[in-house]
């Protein structure tokens, strides 16, 4: 009876052990005896996942080195990369890839090579304006008595997104903006308290920057097809000539378009107060220790560089040069700009030997940069001591979520899967150039800093936008080794 009972129990053990495995190991076994295999269930690592949200930055920071891991071997990663990197027609590719906690170059296309690099320029000019101006500085537009009774003084500070409106706060924008009508609402108030009576007349101060508004380096084509405008040390919505848009044509002054709002809107509110606005507005200067009598503050310097990059605002980005170039003591001019930014960089490590700027935006003919240079700013802001720089790698565009890569590696091609969500680069694109200068994690958690440029392009930017992108996506996929 002792053994049967044994007996018994040990068949009950067995198929309790059993059950499971012939579930787990059923079908897959069955499959094969019906000569069929199984499919393998990729495990995406956590720092491979698209992220449901966009990080804002805070305490956490990208890694330059996974834990344990390795950097991709170059043999490995050239044979990749090099296979990419061509495109039917015209076209020379340029590419640099460093390890961004060595600094060591894993991938080398000509990377030392002079290459127009278009928008991806506004790296080095995020780097320089954070950098020299402080992530946290706010540039004032204000209104200050005039020399002779009755006349005040709108000043231009350097804020170039300002609305015609009130004031935003930026907690339901994506940009707190300084208003023109909270400035006029502010006046007002002020110069009723002073017993102002009769006509106000408003004279404008423009003085902050020097030198040409337009660059000689600018085709009249883009000046006219709103890529840039005349530059200015106060605009609404970076000059464009529509509020609450970014493309289309822009005002050939915005600094006076800029004050004729103020003026419509400081009429508006001085009515309740007894006085009257002119609507003829001339140049002038505000006196220096003039009594101030209202001020709005712009964005932060690191919102304004986060915009910048998202968006690719040419002007925005020379404003921010010149900003820059006063903030290190230079003269406010296209010069004094390009000279800030290319010292700023340097400051950070960055060799910045034969490199030739020819504006801050990329827009410009004559700029003379290498991929590798453009690599090593990034790498730089990864891994610098300078918290404000570090806002830079937060601000750049991410893999089919936001900015100009929004509408990129979500297409379905190869380039989308591993890239999605996890690379973050600036573009750039001319009529002959394509570029895409970023950071990623590789799938062993490596940071890897990178920049990839086409130049002589002709027909086939799309083509080579394509295969920028699937460089792009091999650094984020594989481990390469």
């Amino acid at each position: 009876m002792g053994r049967v009972f044994s007996g018994l129990l040990l068949t009950l053990v067995l198929a309790v052990l059993v059950l499971p495995l012939a579930l787990y190991a059923g079908p897959p076994l069955l499959a094969a005896l019906r000569s069929e295999q199984p499919q393998r269930q990729l495990v995406v690592p956590s720092h491979q996942q698209a992220p449901s949200r966009l990080a804002a930055g805070g305490d956490v920071f990208p890694v330059p080195a996974g834990t344990g891991s390795e950097a991709p071997d170059p043999a490995a990663l050239k044979e990749l990369l090099d296979a990419e990197l061509k495109v039917a027609g015209s076209g020379t590719f340029h590419g640099s890839v460093l390890d961004a906690l060595t600094g060591e170059v894993l991938y080398d296309l000509d990377g030392s090579a002079a290459v127009t690099p278009a928008s991806s320029l506004k790296v080095l000019t995020a780097a320089a304006a954070l950098a020299e101006l402080g992530a946290d500085t706010r540039f004032e537009t204000t209104v200050h008595a005039g020399k002779s009774p009755g006349t005040i003084v709108l000043k231009g500070g350097g804020d170039v997104l300002l609305t015609a409106g009130e004031s935003e706060t930026g907690e339901t924008q994506t940009l707190p903006r300084a208003g023109l009508a909270t400035l006029a609402g502010e006046t007002a108030a002020a110069l009723a308290e002073r017993g102002m009576k009769g006509t106000v007349r408003i004279q404008l101060d423009d003085t902050l920057f020097s030198g040409e508004s337009l660059s000689p380096g600018w085709s009249s084509e883009d000046v006219a097809a709103g890529e840039i405008a005349a530059l200015y040390p106060l605009a609404i919505n970076s000059a464009w000539a529509e509020e609450g848009v970014s493309s289309g044509p822009r005002v050939d002054d915005a600094a006076m378009a800029a004050a004729e709002v103020f003026a419509d809107a400081l009429e508006s509110s001085a009515a309740g107060y007894g006085f009257s606005v002119s609507t003829f507005i001339e140049r002038g200067t505000a006196a220096g220790g003039a009594e101030q009598l209202a001020a709005v503050e712009s964005a932060p310097v690191a919102d304004q560089v986060r915009h910048m990059l998202l968006s690719s605002d040419n002007y925005l980005a020379e404003a921010l040069a010149r900003m820059s170039a006063r903030a290190s003591g230079r003269e406010a001019t296209f010069d004094g700009g390009t000279e800030a930014v290319a010292a700023a960089v340097a400051r950070l490590g960055v060799d910045t030997s034969n490199l030739a700027l020819a504006d801050a935006s990329g827009l410009a003919a004559g700029t003379e940069i290498s991929t590798k240079q453009l690599a090593e700013t990034v790498q730089a802001s990864l891994t610098t001591t300078e918290n404000d720089v570090r806002a830079l790698p937060y601000s750049l565009p991410v893999a089919g979520l936001s900015g100009t890569l929004a509408s990129r590696f979500s297409d379905g091609t190869k380039a989308s899967g591993p890239a999605l969500g996890v690379v973050r680069g600036k573009t750039g694109t001319l009529f002959a150039v394509t570029s895409l200068s970023g950071y990623v994690t590789d799938a062993d958690g490596r940071l890897l800093s990178f920049a990839f440029v086409a130049n002589g392009l002709e027909a086939n930017t799309a083509q080579a936008r394509s295969a920028v992108d699937a460089a792009a996506a091999v650094l984020a996929g594989c481990g390469c080794r």
